[in-house]
Order: C-alpha cells, then sequence, then structure tokens
C-alpha cells in the first residue's frame, strides 16, 4: 500500500522538512507518494557550494528562497508555475542509485497528457532534447528518497537569472551544476489547463496506476515537521554554512571609491578563515585590520553587519558605505 501525502504549504522550508519527516519516521513497512510546490525558491544539492550555484544579487532582490536539500545533484528553480513529486520506499538491496524506475510512472502520465517526454541522461526527463524535470535521490538504511521538479508553467527568465552565477572565482570542492536547456510542460499538452488542473490530473493518474491511501499527518505529527523546518531548514548554517570549504574572489569597481579585490578562504562552516583586500582605492587605516576582524566569523550578513557598522568603513575605503562593503562580501 501506498500513502498519498499533499502539502498545500508553498513554504519550502515547510516541505523539505515533511519530506524528511516522512521518510524519517513514518512507517517503514508503507511507500509514500507527495505532490508539493514551492514560492520561488533555489535548491540546492547537498554536496554543493551554494555561494557558487546562486546569483545572491539577483536572488536577494527579488526575494527568492535558497533551501538545501538532503539528496545531492544539482541546484534547481522552484517558483508556483513547477510542480515537485517525490517517491518514498524500500531501496533495493545494494541501494543502487535508480532514477528511471521512480521516472517512469510520471514519464507515462506526462506521454498520456500528449507530452512527449523522455528519461533522458542521469537524471532528467525530457521534451525535444530541452529539461522539463530534474531529479535527485537520497538513500539511507535501507530507504529511498526520490524527488523531482516538474517545470510545467514556470518564469524560464527568473530561473536562468537566479542560477546565472556571476563572474566571481568561486573554486569549490562541491558538485557543480550542470547546465542544461530547459522548456516547459503545458505547450506539449494536448489539452491546455492551469497548472492547478494538471495537478489534479496527475493525481487522478497515480491513483489509478498504484493502489494508493489519502493521507493526513496528525497534530503531533505537524509539531514534529514544525520542528525540523525551524531547526534545520530555516537555518543559514544548514542552507550556506553547509557548503564545502571555497575560496572567493571577487572584482568591483565602485564610483568615487576606486577597483577592490577580495580574496577569501571559507571554511566548511561557513566561517571566513582569512580576508585580504587590493586595490586602487584610498585609506587612512590598514585594511589589514579589518581582514583581522572579519576572521573567524560567519559569511552571514547579520553577523558581519554587526561587525562592519560597529567601523566607519570609509577608513579603509574612502568613499565606501557599510552597506555597500557587505554587498561586496556576500553578493
Amino acid at each position: 500500500m501506498t500513502f498519498y501525502i499533499e502539502s498545500r504549504s508553498t513554504d519550502p522550508r515547510r516541505n523539505l522538512a515533511l519530506e524528511q519527516f516522512v521518510f524519517d519516521c513514518l512507517d517503514r513497512s508503507r511507500s509514500y507518494c507527495m505532490l508539493w510546490q514551492n514560492d520561488k525558491s533555489v535548491i540546492v544539492g547537498k554536496n554543493q557550494n551554494t555561494s557558487a550555484e546562486i546569483n545572491a544579487a539577483f536572488v536577494n532582490a527579488h526575494n527568492i528562497n535558497v533551501i538545501r536539500r538532503l539528496s545531492g545533484a544539482g541546484a534547481v528553480y522552484h517558483d508556483l508555475g513547477n510542480l515537485n513529486f517525490t517517491f518514498i520506499s524500500g531501496a533495493d538491496k545494494e541501494g543502487a542509485i535508480n532514477f528511471a524506475e521512480f521516472c517512469r510512472p510520471i514519464q507515462k502520465a506526462l506521454i498520456s497528457f500528449g507530452v512527449p517526454a523522455e528519461i533522458s541522461g542521469r537524471n532528467d526527463m525530457t521534451v525535444d532534447g530541452k529539461k522539463i524535470s530534474g531529479n535527485a535521490q537520497y538513500v539511507k538504511n535501507g530507504r529511498v528518497m526520490h524527488h523531482g521538479t516538474l517545470l510545467y508553467d514556470s518564469d524560464l527568465g527568473t530561473l536562468s537569472k537566479a542560477l546565472n552565477v556571476t563572474d566571481d572565482k568561486i573554486e569549490s570542492k562541491g558538485v557543480k551544476s550542470v547546465k542544461s536547456r530547459v522548456a516547459n510542460i503545458r505547450p506539449f499538452m494536448k489539452a491546455d489547463m492551469p497548472i492547478k488542473e494538471f495537478w489534479a490530473a496527475l493525481k487522478k493518474y497515480l491513483f489509478v496506476s498504484f493502489e494508493m491511501e489519502e493521507y493526513t499527518l496528525s497534530a503531533s505529527e505537524e509539531a514534529e515537521v514544525h520542528r525540523l523546518k525551524d531547526q534545520i531548514y530555516s537555518q543559514w548554517s544548514w542552507n550556506f554554512g553547509a557548503s564545502p570549504p571555497h575560496n572567493v574572489r571577487k572584482i568591483r569597481r565602485i564610483e568615487d571609491c576606486g577597483r577592490i579585490e577580495i580574496l577569501l578562504d571559507v571554511a566548511k562552516e561557513g566561517v571566513i578563515e582569512n580576508a585580504h583586500f587590493f586595490g586602487d582605492f584610498f585609506g587612512t587605516d590598514n585594511s589589514e585590520e579589518l581582514a583581522a576582524m572579519l576572521k573567524g566569523h560567519r559569511l552571514e550578513y547579520n553577523e558581519l553587519a554587526a561587525i562592519i557598522k560597529s567601523v566607519d568603513i570609509s577608513r579603509y575605503f574612502f568613499n565606501m558605505d557599510a552597506e555597500t562593503f557587505l554587498s561586496l562580501l556576500l553578493e
């Protein structure tokens, strides 16, 4: 028997917490199927360097959530034009990764809707060579969680900008995303429908294909999901600080200040180990003093703002203000 769990929340922190709760805590003798949506978000793979995957300035300006998931593979963009699916079940004895097994029922559903979907490459579904679904898996203790995106009617312009990393040089041991041409599913549907109807049609198809029963979380189970949301998926230490060690080099020219080159060595926990500043700027105080203040602190706005706003930044970089300097460090 497969239990179907539907999330009507669009909070990515809550939805990733829900996935983890179902995987870790619900009856292991059952399989689970979920359909869910996130508001504007970049969902980063477990082994990735978050800073190397996002256009930080664009993401911050457009209030796009950035959340790390449990599974590997590359970063993906979610919005309310995208529908996500999750399958959780027992893994095979070897714990092997098998994307096709879980993509196939979704592929068959899409084909029944008139969409010529193909399972392609390592973990994608495509139409006419363009990616419509990215998939990832998490395997632990004899269980597998497979989840994927369905780009139904997403804002592909925002997708490309959110994942279009700046020219800053970021040397990381993390896994880099592979850039692919993408497309929406909706233009290929034989009967056009808004995404809510697509969700309902896919749900109906899955109920016909599998022996499924709806499952509603109890109040105590919802409370545990909320705890995971607050303690893991809402934390900078998970979403950014869990990135692998990396070095960052940024070069900017600031009007009336000059050219500034920033070199940062960042530890696994997101802590600045070393900082150096070079350029043709003027300053009455030595920038090495400022670099020493930053060492040992997380590369995170609130923590750095407390330091930067406690000093006169213009003494190190003439005609620079604190907010501009913080944006240089973080974007």
